[in-house]
């Protein structure tokens, strides 16, 4: 039997998925966790369920909604269990009513979170519901898992109940006639459709209906969708009074605490202190002393290495591929685990808390000025997991302009592959300071959001952005269970890759340094392969690192296969094994990265934070973008803000350290970024044969 579990956004969709199929999906307190429909068995049943998006309604003005709306169409499921939250039941029940008018499905309505009616002081007497709706209604609890059993059994249960027709007669007799007209599933369904003009029925549309639409309409005197829509709330308002008690009750824990993280002064500063904290804690004081611990171990697990292939005879070549370029290429990344724990530990708490759902309330404001919306914040959250999931999650964007900037920007935010490069470098030219510096990296990041955004919504997308609603999910304590199991996820994840990808960059880089391109063996470092192509690009990294470093240029070219794959690189050019953590070697005097100065470095991490990202990202981008050239400039326009922001913080940082900055050098730095912008600009402004969004097009204008 196809079960089919829909519901609205926060309503605790994902959560009795999980519970009944045994499966553990993400769990999280902002739209677009469920984008795409995840599949499961309910346990001890042969029942397939399969969890929809979170969704307002079945009028398709989203992706969520055409998805959902698709597999009721397409699949053809035999139950439909309406997840409601029975907190917020007027807005939940607008759903509920359209549910009802699918024809040869059974429907049911979970009512979900009833252990904190009482809380709230609210009282709904299910049997009444049940009788004013005409459907199933079970009373349950996900989260604390009651009422479970009760739904399980229902699912089985064939019989349905006579569905309640909820408008008005003209309305009905209208629908009736319409349903008599047309050859489809979901005759009823498809009727309301037709009158409400919607484009995905256009081919059953007839002149008699349109005959009939008009006549109503000028009964009413106005357009029909909206009459169904009043008509709908009207019915929802009627059926509330009959079974909703609200009783008076105390202000809740999360009106008090909304009125401080939401407090028109103090939600800002909070919020810059929170994500600082973060990553203070997760790169700063906490992380560094978890990584000396990890590096301490595989110093010990690298010498043993060697020790052992020695003492079995094993050849040089041999010897040096694996402690030269696996361990010191997988070791120095995966020595970072430690800091990721904490960093995902922290973003998964603030996730599951609700914090992040106000996040995006708070910064809804801000972003629509800059042509995006509280939606796209979304996106930037993920990113700050990995940036694939991140550009995927543009999907929830209605508008597509503003999905297409957002998929643009989402590689700006600090992935996790992103925090061994700044922690290696902190770590060691900004000791004492590495929370800090690497604070200002996150809050750097968002400046170039929302100065980027800004620029293209004044030229390339002009348009209107979407609008963003969506209700504030109380203040939650963390399950442990969950938020475990996210962090263990994406810990498990990050290994995989250094367990794949990064083993085999590493052993690509340590074969192009031990070997010159006529095949010999053991030659100087500076002869090597790795070497002369580096030296023939590197003056390309000239201006943001001051001097032809082929070791660092190389490197960074490493992090568009992977951005952690840019320490694993450097180690393995260092040709160590062993604390490259704190960087105590890879930057050692005399060494290829020994020269570096701090203003290099800080330019360093900037470019390797803005500039193009990792392959998988790519193919993410350009399956969002839909175009081939959309991505190479997309790409392009990264890695040349990465290069210009690099240079920038180079040439200013190295003359404060220098004491040689004046006004005069002020005055050129700002002219060449003046230059450099209006360029880009003007490139990406270049009218697009194939393009949809520009502000050439009918669409944009």
């Amino acid at each position: 039997m196809k079960v089919g579990l829909v519901g609205n956004q926060n309503s605790g969709k994902t959560t009795l998925f999980n519970y009944l199929t045994g499966m553990n999906a993400k769990i999280g307190n902002w739209p677009g966790v469920t984008i795409e429909k995840k599949v499961g068995k309910i346990k001890g049943t042969e029942h397939e369920l399969t969890d929809l998006p979170g969704i307002y309604s079945l009028s398709p003005y989203s992706m969520e909604e055409e998805i959902s709306r698709k597999y009721v169409f397409e699949e053809n499921p035999d139950v439909i269990i309406n997840i409601v939250d029975s907190t917020s039941l007027e807005r939940s029940l607008y759903l509920t009513t359209q549910l009802m008018e699918l024809t040869n499905i059974k429907v049911i309505v979970a009512l979900n979170m009833a252990d904190i009616l009482e809380k709230k002081g609210i009282v709904i007497d299910a049997k009444k519901l049940e009788k004013a709706l005409g459907t199933r209604v079970i009373k349950i609890s996900a989260l604390k898992e009651t009422g479970i059993d009760e739904l399980i059994k229902e699912i089985g249960d064939k019989r349905d109940l006579d569905r309640t027709k909820i408008f008005d007669e003209n309305l009905e007799k209208t629908i009736t006639y319409t349903e008599n007209a047309i050859n489809s599933n979901h005759k009823r369904f498809v009727a309301v459709k037709l009158l409400e003009m919607d484009k995905r029925f256009v081919e059953l549309n007839t002149n008699e209906i349109d005959k009939q639409r008009e006549e109503l309409s000028k009964m009413y005197d106005t357009d029909l969708e909206e009459v169904i829509a009043t008509e709908r709330y009207s019915f929802i308002e009627k059926v509330k009074k009959e079974c909703y008690t609200k009783m008076p009750v105390p202000e809740s824990v999360s009106s008090k605490l909304d009125k401080v993280f939401l407090n028109k002064w103090l939600a800002f500063p909070i919020f810059v202190v929170i994500m600082f904290l973060v990553y203070y804690l997760s790169v700063g004081v906490v992380g560094t002393a978890t990584v000396d611990w990890v590096g301490e171990h595989m110093d010990a697990f690298a010498e043993w290495a060697g020790e052992s292939l020695e003492s079995v005879g094993t050849s040089e070549i041999l010897n040096s591929l694996v402690v030269d370029g696996v361990i010191a290429g997988v070791g120095a990344v995966l020595g970072f685990i430690p800091q990721l724990i904490i960093l995902f530990l922290c973003i998964s708490l603030l996730e599951t808390t609700g914090y992040m759902s106000r996040i995006a309330f708070l910064l809804d404001k801000l972003f629509r000025r800059l042509g995006l919306s509280g939606k796209s914040l979304i996106p930037f959250i993920v990113g700050s997991g990995c940036s694939v999931p991140g550009i995927m999650g543009t999907r929830i964007i209605e508008n597509e302009c503003e999905r297409e900037m957002t998929t643009m920007l989402v590689p700006f935010i600090p992935c996790s592959a992103k925090l061994p490069i700044i922690a290696l470098f902190a770590g060691y030219f900004f000791e004492g300071t590495s929370g800090f510096v690497s604070a200002s990296l996150y809050f750097l990041a968002i400046l170039v959001i929302i100065l980027s955004a800004f620029v293209m919504s004044r030229t390339i997308f002009k348009h209107s952005n979407s609008s963003y609603i969506s209700e504030l999910p109380e203040y939650k304590v963390p399950s442990v269970k969950y938020v475990a199991k996210d962090v263990w996820d994406k810990v498990i994840a990050f290994i995989k890759r250094a367990g794949s990808v990064i083993l085999l960059c590493s052993i690509v880089i340590w074969f192009l340094l031990s070997f010159s391109f006529s095949m010999e063996y053991g030659v100087d470092i500076e002869n090597s392969m790795l070497a002369t192509v580096g030296h023939k690009i590197s003056w390309v990294f000239y201006p943001l690192l001051g001097e032809n470093n082929w070791g660092a240029t190389v490197s960074a070219v490493q992090g568009l296969v992977a951005k952690e794959q840019v320490v694993s690189s450097m180690a393995v050019i260092s040709g160590l094994s062993e604390d490259v953590e704190e960087g105590s070697e890879i930057f050692a005097e005399g060494r290829i990265f020994g020269s570096l100065s701090v203003s290099a470095a800080y330019a360093f991490m900037v470019f390797n934070l803005f500039s193009a990202p990792c392959f998988g990202a790519i193919g993410a981008m350009k399956r969002e973008l839909g175009s081939t050239k959309k991505l190479l400039k997309t790409v392009g326009f990264q890695t040349l803000c990465a290069w210009v922001l690099g240079t920038i913080v180079y040439q200013i940082g190295s003359r404060i350290e220098n004491g040689t900055l004046n006004i005069a050098n002020i005055l050129i730095i700002l002219a060449v970024v003046a230059i450099f912008v209006w360029r880009i600009v003007a490139i990406i402004k270049k009218k697009d044969d194939n393009c949809t969004t520009c502000p050439y097009c009918d669409k944009c204008k």
